[in-house]
């Protein structure tokens, strides 16, 4: 199986899939490059590269521990971009990802980007504080570290079966859509899972919007349960000029399984654009 070194040896897990311009896709927490699969054989088809990675501590690769930070993640992806030597690269984050992906232009620069995808994405800054007030609430992210800590296995049944897909709204998520998520999550860490918690709820990702050089196309549902549309996508869009927003009506967070054909066909014509 194809891995990648990092900086400080950890061993990255990646798939690399078709030919033609290079798209990265980065998953979301508790997740791994299994929850991109659909896209990246779409886009493989389609006429483009599709390069999908386990995040340090989930899926395939190593469960390290320490590195679970945003910084780290960053750095990480920067090892994976350059031992392929991408250029003209679009890059593309769900949820966690869409933070590590941003903090990766903000960190190491455009030079081998040529567009940002950010889908449910936590930027800019998911957590209140003084200067943020419109974050959830601290408390939000100590309920989720408790059930990572009490029953990991019973939170990711929680989270599948309800807010993540949806499926308290309309009850219609296909089981084998929620259990893919449990096994996913099953696969991360417990400290790696826990600690990025941390990471996706109180990185502040304003300073990297601001680096924002290149196009940028936002996607969310404004039905998001878990990062609501208001704090996030909404404020991504206009922090960068010129940014494409579009809203899905009604859409969860889940977007990659439960809008699979109409983000395929977003993503793929603002790639082609």
């Amino acid at each position: 199986m194809p891995y990648v070194n990092t900086d400080d040896g950890t061993q990255l897990f990646y798939k690399d899939w078709g030919g033609g311009s290079p798209v990265l896709l980065s998953h979301g927490w508790p997740l791994n490059s299994d929850a991109w699969e659909a896209a990246a054989l779409f886009l493989a088809e389609h006429g483009h590269r599709a390069i999908a990675h386990d995040r340090r501590g989930h899926g395939k690769s190593a469960q390290t521990w320490s590195g679970n930070d945003m910084d780290t993640y960053a750095d990480d992806l920067a090892c994976l971009i350059e031992h392929l030597d991408l250029q003209d690269l679009t890059l593309v984050g769900h949820s966690t990802g869409g933070g590590e992906v941003l903090h990766y232009l903000a960190r190491h620069g455009s030079a081998r980007v040529a567009k940002l995808v950010l889908v449910s994405s936590v930027p800019p800054l998911m957590v209140h504080t003084d200067d943020n007030p419109g974050g959830l609430p601290i408390d939000v992210f100590d309920g989720i570290r408790a059930g990572e800590a009490h029953n990991r296995s019973q939170l990711y049944r929680d989270l599948a079966d309800g807010p993540f897909f949806g499926n308290n709204r309309s009850g219609d998520v296909p089981q084998g859509t929620r259990d893919a998520f449990w096994l996913q999550g099953l696969a991360s860490g417990t400290r790696n899972a826990h600690e990025c918690i941390a990471a996706f709820s109180a990185t502040d990702f304003r300073p990297d919007l601001a680096k924002v050089d290149v196009p940028l196309l936002v996607i969310h549902g404004d039905d998001d349960q878990i990062v609501p549309f208001e704090i996030s996508g909404r404020l991504s869009a206009a922090a960068v000029p010129g940014a494409q927003l579009i809203v899905y009506e009604g859409g969860a967070h889940g977007l990659p399984d439960t809008d699979r054909e109409r983000l395929h066909a977003d993503l793929l014509t603002f790639i082609e654009a």
